[in-house]
């Protein structure tokens, strides 16, 4: 019986372990975790493939490295920051400047002498669109020229704004600007604030 398995086994080994079939690796391995047999070729190529993802991995990792380090860079950050605060710094700057040129701040009554024009801190200019919120009449103003001392609010009412009936009440007067709407008037010889005059309702009417 013995000598019956012996040669059994024998011709099982010259047949299936050959050694060509050593050589091509494809005498099956002990049973791999998931239940199948694995040839040592397929062994390789599973070896091969996770050679090859791990190098793939290395380069994701390279990758990403390099992508955080040039969203991490700090001049990268800072120099969109003081360009956007540059810009909009001379925005304002720029809206502040044509600001003041629309209006007059502070408005300025003058004498003929002094020049018409958008009044400032610094340029001391008289006003040349003046306006009444009392009533809503545009402020007339003639240089060299100073209000009679008989005016009155009737005489304004009745005649504004034609010159040829207000010069009956017209006196020439070198260096004088003589200022009128429907409602108020004013004889003028120097540099005057018009918050000083509490009693004009006159403001700058440019826009």
């Amino acid at each position: 019986m013995a000598e019956d398995l012996d040669q059994l086994l024998d011709e099982v080994e010259s047949k299936f372990c050959t050694p060509d079939l050593l050589r091509r690796g494809v005498v099956e391995q002990p049973k791999g975790c998931d239940g199948g047999t694995h040839s040592s070729v397929w062994n390789q190529a599973e070896a091969t493939e996770n050679l090859r993802s791990t190098e793939t991995f290395e380069k994701e990792d390279d990758l990403d490295s390099l992508i955080n380090e040039i969203f991490e860079e700090p001049n990268l950050d800072k120099k969109p920051s003081k360009l956007k605060s540059k810009s909009s710094g001379n925005t304002s700057v720029r809206a502040s400047i044509q600001g003041l040129g629309k209006s007059c701040s502070p408005v300025y009554l003058g004498g003929s002498s002094i020049p018409c024009g958008i009044g400032t801190n610094i340029s001391w200019r008289a006003c040349d669109h003046l306006r009444c919120i009392a009533c809503d009449f545009l402020v007339v103003s003639y240089d060299d020229y100073m209000w009679d001392k008989s005016c009155d609010y009737l005489f304004f009412r009745n005649n504004m704004p034609e010159f040829h009936k207000l010069k009956a009440k017209l006196v020439k007067k070198k260096g004088t600007r003589a200022y009128a709407c429907q409602c108020s008037w004013r004889t003028i010889e120097e540099v005057t604030d018009l918050q000083t005059d509490h009693q004009l309702r006159w403001v700058c009417g440019k826009h």
